[in-house]
């Protein structure tokens, strides 16, 4: 279970990691250029990690389900739209709504047993825990008082009081 929790976290790190990289991909290049890329190397950099840890057992696909292969493409989804959204938000806050977005999406995946996995009763706990977190992201996101730029307006702009 450790290196269960110890490997998640390494994985939102790098999820976090990645998202700040194909934002300043994205900034020199287009969306699908960055997708493009991103994908790309990911292509190669898993392809040659298979070929060196699993060898020729890296083109062996038995039991294969035709949906699973639509896992790449789901792939473009995330990468696109993480792109977008990171063009339009904050990092943090980006980051926190995927997050939000994939919990949610998770518990009702799990509650409901689709795409083989094992039913997992959904509980009012579970429900207050994806609210607490809802709630932690309102609070980060609408207590941040005034940006730099809004201090600066406030500070320039002529006192209403005298006339």
């Amino acid at each position: 279970m450790v290196l269960g929790i110890i490997l998640a976290v390494i994985a939102g790190a790098l999820v976090s990691l990645q998202t700040i990289f194909n934002n300043k991909v994205n900034e020199r290049t287009g969306s699908w250029a960055t997708t493009t890329l991103v994908l790309g190397t990911g292509f190669l950099a898993s392809l040659l990690g298979s070929l060196i840890f699993e060898g020729k057992n890296t083109f062996t696909l038995q039991h294969m389900q035709l949906w699973y292969w639509f896992s790449g493409m789901i792939g473009v989804g995330v990468v696109f739209c993480l792109v977008q959204g990171m063009k339009r938000l904050a990092p943090t806050y980006a980051i926190s709504v995927v997050l939000i977005a994939q919990l949610g999406t998770a518990l009702l995946w799990d509650s409901l047993g689709w795409l083989g996995l094992e039913k997992i009763p959904f509980t009012f706990n579970k429900l207050i825990g994806v609210l607490v977190i809802i709630g932690g992201i309102l609070v980060f996101k609408l207590g941040q008082g005034h940006t730099k730029e809004q201090q600066e307006n406030i500070a320039s702009a002529p006192d209403s009081l005298e006339g």
